[in-house]
């Protein structure tokens, strides 16, 4: 399963920025976001849209 990880910004909570990664790299983009302090939007992606 492959999920969209969005980048959000810290004043408006706008996506600044997004990635589509595997289901084994969410935990280690989570647990940087938790180190820095970024807020983060995750949600699945249809498979059949990529």
């Amino acid at each position: 399963m492959r999920f969209e990880i969005m980048r959000l910004d810290d004043v408006d909570g706008t996506a600044v920025d997004s990635t589509v990664v595997d289901a084994a790299s969410v935990t280690r983009i989570v647990q940087q976001a938790a180190a820095t302090g970024q807020r983060v939007y995750i949600r699945p992606v249809d498979s059949s849209a990529l």
